[in-house]
């Protein structure tokens, strides 16, 4: 009896068993599949756009006079750290979580709670919710980044910091729930960015802008700066345009045939707005000017980000090629007819290259390139052309509003500009007391500053 009753028992836990398995190896099967390839992808993009930020220190670095390059690298750099460790607390969901009324997500996912392993349909359908929250993560990262261009060799390390901080959580990630997030007003709207035209190009741009006016002119004027290295602005540019492939085709968020189209035009415009940057600067000037050509590349990088996905590739061409000659007109303008001082054209470059790539994108798209896209008006819509011009005007606003605002608060804790004196003496040495080369160790006479020259010298220096 005892034998027949263990027996059943043995048979039911074994029909429990089974039953459970069962139904286990069912929900595996119901949830959406991960795709290795896909996954791969999409890592490896991530890590090309972080590649960015290094190549953007570079890019800047540079541009300015050698007593400033320590402190120019710097700002950059930090981004990585403090935008990295907000996105993780709460920028992804402010920017990603369930919205609320269109305008901000929610606090869902706060330290990433349940953001996991598994794939999120509404971003992710192929790949781990953590690799689409690590490749946004990237975006967020280089945008505050692109800022400091405009204020360089005068802006304190320490309100900087704050400012990055401030401005990530305040600008950058409601504008991405805007565009990209589910529930976002412009997303709704049928507005199309590939890549970060408004959200991260022209959102730094219009910041930038503001800035240089709030922060005032250098103690020398522009045209006095001897910039400290060709060869880090083309090493640089190398590295940005290295990790932009990542940065658009990577949007297409798998190993797939948008991904390689955007990769296409991504190198077609980019190419094309190098070549006319050069010719316009070789016409206009005398000389092809290396520094100018890499601008321009960056500049056509900028036009076509949202577009990658959505226009032809003859379309790419012609993008870069306004981009080009457009951009180089605007850095011109700014220098010459704006009383500001824009150090190293971010809103020539970004502000101006990501307005153009927004309407441009509304002319040339075509659902023949991608079905989740829309045609835009030289196929016979303007609809997409009207979304992209309100939500253009809607970014450039709000970007402009709240920088001024944000800059203003963090003026009265931290004073947004270096003394004067340190600013003569270089940010490098006044502020983190190192520079960028130790001169004794390569046989030149390393320079002498004085940290606090007296009134009367200071005011003949200013």
């Amino acid at each position: 009896m005892m034998k027949k009753i263990s027996g059943g028992l043995a048979l039911t836990l074994l029909a429990i068993c089974s039953t459970s398995n069962l139904v286990f190896a069912q929900d595996s099967v119901a949830a959406p599949p991960i795709s290795a390839g896909d996954t791969a992808w999409v890592l490896i993009s991530a890590a090309l756009v972080m590649l960015m930020t290094p190549g953007l220190a570079y890019f800047y670095g540079g541009m300015v006079q050698s007593k400033n390059v320590v402190s120019t690298l710097f700002k950059n750099f930090s981004a990585i750290a403090i935008v990295g460790v907000l996105w993780v607390v709460c920028g992804y969901s402010l920017a990603f979580a369930p919205s609320n009324g269109g305008i901000i997500g929610g606090l869902n996912w706060l330290f990433l709670n349940g953001v996991g392993q598994e794939a999120f349909s509404d971003y992710s359908a192929t790949i781990p919710h953590l690799a689409f929250m690590i490749f946004q993560c990237m975006f967020a990262i280089i945008t505050p980044a692109l800022i400091i261009g405009a204020i360089v060799e005068r802006v304190r390390f320490s309100a900087w910091l704050v400012f990055m901080a401030v401005w990530s959580l305040i600008v950058y990630s409601p504008v991405a729930h805007w565009v990209w997030g589910v529930g976002g007003w412009i997303r709704s709207m049928g507005s199309l960015d590939f890549a970060g035209g408004m959200v991260v190009h022209m959102t730094a741009g219009y910041s930038a802008l503001v800035a240089a006016a709030l922060v005032g002119h250098r103690k020398v004027a522009h045209s006095e700066v001897k910039p400290f290295s060709s060869g880090y602005v083309m090493l640089g540019t190398a590295l940005l345009w290295f990790g932009w492939f990542g940065f658009n085709s990577g949007s297409a968020l798998g190993a797939n045939g948008l991904a390689a189209h955007a990769f296409v035009t991504t190198m077609a415009a980019a190419s094309m707005a190098f070549l006319s940057w050069m010719l316009l600067d070789w016409f206009t000037k005398g000389t092809p000017s290396a520094i100018g050509a890499c601008i321009g590349a960056v500049a056509g990088l900028v036009a076509i980000t949202p577009a990658a996905g959505f226009v032809s590739i003859s379309s790419s061409l012609v993008i870069g090629l306004i981009a080009g000659v457009l951009c180089n007109l605007a850095a011109t303008l700014v220098k010459k007819k704006i009383p500001l001082d824009d150090s190293l054209d971010v809103f020539a470059c970004h502000g101006v290259g990501g307005t153009l790539g927004t309407i441009l994108t509304a002319i040339f798209a075509s659902k023949a390139v991608n079905g989740a896209g829309a045609d835009g008006l030289i196929f016979g819509s303007a609809s997409l052309l009207i979304s992209n011009l309100i939500s253009a005007f809607a970014v450039i606003a709000y970007s402009m509003i709240m920088t001024f605002v944000i800059l203003k608060v963090i003026n009265i804790i931290i004073p947004l500009r270096a003394e004067a004196s340190e600013e003569v003496t270089g940010l490098d040495t006044s502020i983190h007391n190192e520079s960028i080369y130790n001169h004794a160790s390569i046989g030149i006479e390393e320079p002498t500053y004085e940290a606090k020259p007296k009134k009367r010298e200071l005011e003949e220096l200013v």
